[in-house]
Formats: C-alpha cells, structure tokens, sequence
C-alpha cells in the first residue's frame, strides 16, 4: 500500500501543495485531475523522488520511502514521463531492458534472466512483434507501449505515469487504458495524471482533485465524481452525461457553450 501522508511540496522556496493525504492499494487506478500549473506533476515528481517534500511523509506498507536509496526506490516505483527522447536510435528490446537498470551491478550487462524479464513484458503487451523496430520510428502509441513494458520488466509494483495519454489518438488511449486495466487486475497500482475526466470515470478507483494548493481524494469517482467538482475544478461550465451501454452506466464530459 502506498499512502501520502500530510504532504507539502513544491520548488526551491514555493510550495505548490500543502498537506496532501491519500491512499493507494493494490489494484487501484487513481487518476489526478486538475488545471495546467494546479500542481499535478509536482506531486508526481515528490513520490517518485525527483523533489524532496517539505513536510510529510511518503509510505510503502507503513515504511517511509524518503531515504530509500534510487536503486530501492526503483524496485518499488516506476515512473512513465509525458515525453521520452527519441534522438537515439534503440531497438524496443533495448528499451525496454532499461527497466532492469536497477537489478545489475556498476558496469555489468542485462543477463539471460534479465532479457526473459523483458520480453515476457512485451509479450504481456501483445507487442513482441516491435522488439526490433527502433524506438524512434514508433507512433505515439506505440511508444507508449513499450513505455509501460519498460515498467513491467522493472517488476514495481507501483506505476507512476505523466498524462500518459498526451499526444495520442481517441483509439490508441482506449488501447493504452486497456492495457492498464490489466496491469492492475495483476496487482500492480497506477497514478496518472490526466486532463481527461472521462478516464477517471471508465477506469479510476479514485480520483485526486489538484486545485487551490490542495488535494481532494475521491473514492469511486464513477459514483462519487460530480459535476460540481470539475466546475469548480477546471472553472469552466459543463455537464456530465450518462450513457448506458452494456448493462453498464458510463459518463462524458460535455462543455456548455
């Protein structure tokens, strides 16, 4: 279990966020929402390690994680950027192999289990077919497919992503939240920033609300999410619609103009 407890963070000397508190189990899509510059990635890079917090603490199974060294760090929580530079030319295999970094010694290679890890992560992903296809002559979707394999082969069992949907198609988010979705029905806890209500309501567990310096933790945001918390969220009028569709009640978005 993750659990974020009486957080404040920010940079240098501004806080952005102040005692921020919420929970993640196994299992758990929590999506973050909220405004350009509301905070979001702030609190992404404070868990993952890329800031320091002011005050608080950050807990894997009751155990603070602030003096963990990177390596450890690594073995518990991975970390999916918004972007990924694509100026060198590597094969997805060697991607993907990355995300056992944190296994080997100073200066050894990728062993025979190591490389078994990697592909049995792609092959989780139905993606083994772009093992050799260089990384840079990928869509966005596809990207970010090997992505989250380079997660799996890591073996964290938190996954942390930046707007992982940035940058892709109507059809290729479907196919990534998909994946996603069966990632945690293995046990494994996503966070996700996103600018898409709509995802917290198809896939989230929870939903974390980034506005005014603060964070509001909703359980169940297909069920508790309304339409008052993204007005007051994104300030901007809109209606939330319900579809049904399967024997299943699903919501949208729509702006009011």
């Amino acid at each position: 279990m993750l659990e974020i407890r009486n957080l404040s963070c920010g940079y240098g000397n501004k806080k952005v966020l102040e005692n921020v508190n919420f929970t993640g189990n196994s299992g758990d899509i929590i999506c973050i929402l909220g405004s350009n510059g509301s905070g979001k990635s702030t609190l992404i890079k404070t868990i993952i390690g890329l800031l320091k917090p002011y005050e608080g603490d950050i807990l894997v199974n009751g155990n603070t994680i602030k003096d963990w060294p990177w390596k450890k760090r690594a073995k518990v929580i991975s970390y999916i950027p918004q972007a990924f530079s694509a100026t060198f030319q590597y094969r997805c295999m060697d991607i993907v192999l990355m995300g056992r970094t944190s296994y080997l010694n100073f200066a050894s290679s990728p062993s025979k289990e190591d490389k078994e890890i990697a592909k049995k992560a792609m092959e989780t992903l139905k993606i083994p077919h772009l093992k050799d296809k260089v990384y840079s002559q990928l869509s966005g979707g596809e990207r970010q497919l090997i992505k989250i394999a380079q997660a799996l082969a890591q073996q964290s069992r938190i996954i942390v992503m930046d707007e992982p949907t940035n940058n892709l198609d109507f059809g290729n988010q479907m196919v990534m939240l998909k994946h996603l979705k069966e990632c945690t029905d293995k046990g494994i806890t996503i966070i996700m920033a996103t600018h898409f209500p709509e995802h917290a309501f198809l896939y989230g567990t929870k939903a974390l609300l980034v506005r005014d310096g603060g964070v509001i933790e909703i359980d169940k945001p297909n069920k508790n999410l309304k339409e008052s918390d993204l007005q007051d969220l994104y300030n901007v009028e809109l209606k939330v619609v319900e579809l049904n569709s399967k024997n299943k009640t699903m919501k949208m978005c729509l702006p009011i103009i």
